[in-house]
């Protein structure tokens, strides 16, 4: 499951819950890219759990939208990803630093108070 809400106009958040298909992806990253048309100084709460790596068809259709996706992450300042890996942790922590413009920043997925008041500095 890879749900996109956005909870106010600055703000979208992401559930990401087991094993993600093309047609998953394919919905929820057009999902994404509307709902963060138009967006700036934007937060992304995303939050990860029973994480599965995507399939072969999921990640070709994350491909095909690249362009789309880049110029989409320069709608957001910040993103705060929740999530029960440690390894997760450190790879967020990692694409943090490779991503210029966005501070990316891993908590505990139990920690939503210090997620949300990291987001709202």
């Amino acid at each position: 499951m890879l749900t996109i809400t956005k909870p106010a106009a600055d703000r979208v958040d992401i559930v990401l819950d087991g094993k993600v298909d093309a047609d998953i992806m394919r919905k929820a990253l057009d999902d994404l890219i509307e709902k963060s048309e138009g967006m700036t100084g934007g937060k992304m709460f995303y939050r990860i759990t029973n994480f599965e790596l995507p399939t072969l068809g999921a990640i070709g259709v994350e491909f095909s939208r690249l362009p789309k996706l880049f110029k989409m992450l320069g709608a957001f300042d910040k993103c705060a990803v929740l999530t029960d890996s440690d390894w997760m942790k450190k790879a967020v922590e990692l694409e943090g630093a490779l991503i210029p413009g966005i501070d990316i920043k891993s908590f505990d997925y139990d920690a939503v108070d210090v997620a949300e008041a990291w987001l709202a500095l």
